[in-house]
């Protein structure tokens, strides 16, 4: 389906952006206090939150973007983002996983524009390519929620990659408006490589990129049907939101909320019953999950290179990932390695370690050292 350039945004569809973790595979680029989303790491000038929102207002318009962040970030989100409203920023206390982070941004719109709004959950550090392609996706999507489904997004799979979980497509949905929507049959956690090599024989898999689209209301019907106490938590806070009362149920409510990712809360249970789609998003998209992902996505005339390329030096070292912040980085006979530079932290290691730097932040934690983290 191609997209027409003058369509308006979606009718009383708003997006919900949860904007958390720490990004440790990407240590020290990412910390805690300063995690990707809020770094640009393609050189393009805007970072990973700027253009998550960026893609999402032609779909929304303005005034119907939620982010869901921590506390601790919620100034440098708003500082991001001047476009949104200070209602916009949904600050959580605490960490309580994705369930907890879209149920309030659920609730809260549940509370201000009834059961009617449709609310799709986008990540604010994915990269994602064919923004034409994507906003025809998602209006499907939008579609497929209308007629009461849970609608995730399934992004092809190119190769039988063990680092992300699966989606098995079944029957198409028949709803119209989404001609390419399809039951969903079920939900797999990261396979080995096995399996994954037979997943993506079979051409009804496609990976779970964690994007959902669904009424506000029909999600927390499953929520209360699945996690009564943390459904009758979140409604309790976003019933006092946007009143006096907000910090004083945080403080009694949200401590207690269960820590749940939204697959394992809602999408998976619901997928059992038959109430999950999935729209298959033939868009590009990277989750950034590590420095041989990253590698892929930077551009540079001798290499993937974040920073300065003149102060960068490959001799025999192609494929070499190197972040350069100030100081020169010569790179010597090793071919895919990774060289991270910043003022207060160098990382070396290979692409093919990638995934294995969390071990890293792991053991500068273990050795008091929550200055590097």
């Amino acid at each position: 389906m191609q997209p027409d350039p003058a369509l308006p945004p979606v009718p009383g569809f708003h997006a919900v952006v949860p904007a958390g973790g720490a990004g440790t595979r990407l240590w020290p680029l990412s910390r805690a206090g300063r995690p990707k989303f809020l770094l640009d790491l393609t050189g393009g000038g805007r970072t990973l939150l700027q253009a998550t929102v960026d893609r999402l207002l032609p779909l929304t318009g303005p005034g119907h973007v939620l982010v869901v962040t921590g506390a601790r970030h919620a100034a440098a989100v708003a500082e991001q983002l001047p476009g949104l409203g200070a209602d916009d920023v949904l600050a959580e206390p605490s960490p309580r996983d994705s369930m907890a982070a879209i149920g309030l941004a659920a609730a809260v719109l549940l509370e201000r524009h009834g059961p009617d709004v449709v609310l799709g959950s986008f990540a604010a550090d994915h990269v994602i390519t064919g923004t034409d392609v994507f906003e025809s996706t998602v209006r499907e999507a939008v579609e497929a929620a209308r007629a009461g489904y849970v609608v995730t997004v399934g992004i092809e799979a190119t190769e039988p990659s063990t680092a992300f979980g699966y989606v098995r497509a079944g029957e198409p949905l028949g709803v119209a408006g989404a001609p390419s929507a399809r039951h969903v049959v079920g939900f797999t956690e990261k396979p080995d490589a096995g399996t994954a090599a037979e997943y993506l024989a079979t051409g009804a898999y496609s990976w779970n990129a964690g994007m959902f689209v669904v009424r506000a209301a029909v999600l927390l019907e499953h929520l209360a049907a699945q996690l009564p106490t943390l459904h009758d938590g979140l409604r309790r806070i976003a019933a006092a939101w946007d009143g006096p009362d907000r910090a004083a149920r945080l403080a009694d409510t949200w401590p207690g909320l269960t820590r749940i990712a939204i697959d394992h809360a809602i999408a998976e249970p619901v997928a059992a019953a038959g109430g999950v789609a999935v729209v298959p998003g033939g868009f590009g998209w990277d989750d950034v999950g590590d420095f041989a992902s990253l590698g892929g996505l930077l551009a540079g005339a001798d290499g993937p290179t974040l920073g300065d390329e003149a102060a960068v030096l490959r001799l025999d070292a192609a494929g070499s990932v190197v972040v350069a912040d100030g100081r020169t980085v010569s790179v010597v006979g090793v071919p895919d390695a990774v060289v991270v530079d910043t003022p207060d932290a160098v990382l070396v290691t290979t692409r093919a370690h990638a995934q294995q730097v969390k071990q890293a932040v792991d053991a500068w934690r273990a050795r008091g050292r929550d200055d590097l983290l």
